[in-house]
């Protein structure tokens, strides 16, 4: 497994989804059902949508040119870093209201179904879909956006709010989007002056 991809996804995931509406669902799941619970139905749902998004991006690797493919990846990263810049912030009547649709599907049910779908498509999907398709290592991509998911997740559940009073949710998000914009850079001057 290559340790660099590893870690880049791993970062990068990881401060996307710290204090984005995953680790929040997670901290509101946590409050009425056994995390034990909470966490398999959270952690299938992920393992899911990743191994998804890699086949994707593994797709895209065979069918398009490298210089496409990382054109794309770079306009995502420039997109999902400004509008982590611009976030405003969670609606948290409208999680609740997700909630209690979802509430008689028992504990791993609910979590994983609300994690699903409020997960497809997401950025953190995208960008693991991007990495997958710009690297060739599927399983350190997909053990990156996995591991870090999964740990944010925990984090929600173990740590719930006392993370943001520590860390203001402006700041976390602030940050995520510095560095996607860096990994935009960085992606698009290899695209104009290394080629």
């Amino acid at each position: 497994m290559n340790m660099s991809v590893f870690l880049t996804t791993f970062g990068l995931i990881f401060l996307a989804e710290v204090g984005d509406k995953t680790q929040l669902t997670a901290m509101a799941l946590a409050t009425r059902y056994p995390w034990q619970r909470i966490f398999l139905g959270i952690a299938a749902a992920f393992a899911f949508l990743n191994m998804a998004a890699v086949l994707l991006g593994k797709i895209l690797f065979a069918v398009l040119p490298l210089f496409w493919i990382k054109l794309v990846s770079a306009l995502l990263f420039l997109f999902f870093g400004i509008a982590s810049l611009r976030s405003a912030g969670f609606d948290e009547a409208e999680e609740e209201a997700e909630e209690e649709r979802f509430r008689g599907k028992g504990p791993v049910g609910t979590s994983f179904v609300m994690i699903l779908l409020a997960e497809l498509g997401d950025k953190t999907q995208l960008v693991t879909a991007s990495l997958a398709a710009q690297h060739d290592s599927p399983l350190a991509v997909f053990a990156g956006s996995t591991l870090a998911l999964w740990l944010v997740s925990l984090l929600g559940i173990f740590l719930g709010r006392q993370l943001t009073r520590l860390i203001p949710l402006s700041y976390i998000h602030r940050g995520a989007g510095v560095l996607f914009l860096l990994f935009a850079t960085v992606i698009l001057y290899q695209l104009c002056c290394v080629h």
